[in-house]
């Protein structure tokens, strides 16, 4: 993928003859070519330019949507959505597993290893921790939908 957009023209008095002769456009300059492959995992593709993009909004805005009561409850959102973002690209599903799982590596004297599938019984997943996680993930997400036309500055 490659994304190329422009500033935002500004426009002067003598800009209107400009575009007459030269051909210059004032409309901002956008250029984007999408690979086959950016597709392929399209949620993880977009989050890569979503989350940096929401944390710049955090750092730089100023104002909040008039259906909010003040800019902190606008920041915890924000924060919210960032954190989703963030859990996409990482994985988060680790830290909620322990022990070892069901294959069990061993070393032979001559240096290989040996898979062997015996019992295992010390691997563990808190699901609740999953699900607790995932809900929060899945709410930010959905304020991203929610206030998706206030992402402006």
């Amino acid at each position: 993928m490659k994304v190329k957009i422009s500033k935002y023209p500004t426009h002067r008095f003598y800009h209107n003859w400009l575009y007459d002769w030269f051909g210059y456009s004032p409309k901002q300059s956008i250029k984007i070519n999408i690979d086959t492959w950016d597709t392929w995992n399209m949620d993880e593709t977009l989050a890569h330019i979503i989350l940096p993009m929401l944390k710049q909004l955090k750092k730089s805005k100023h104002s909040y949507p008039s259906s909010l009561e003040n800019e902190a409850q606008w920041d915890d959102i924000v924060t919210k959505m960032i954190f989703s973002f963030n859990s996409k690209l990482h994985d988060w599903e680790e830290q909620f597993q322990s022990g070892e799982h069901d294959v069990l590596w061993t070393q032979n004297e001559d240096g290989s290893q040996t898979m062997n599938k015996g019992p295992n019984h010390t691997f563990k997943i808190d699901k609740k921790g999953m699900q607790k996680y995932q809900a929060r993930i899945d709410e930010g997400f959905q304020l991203f939908g929610k206030y998706y036309e206030n992402l402006w500055d």
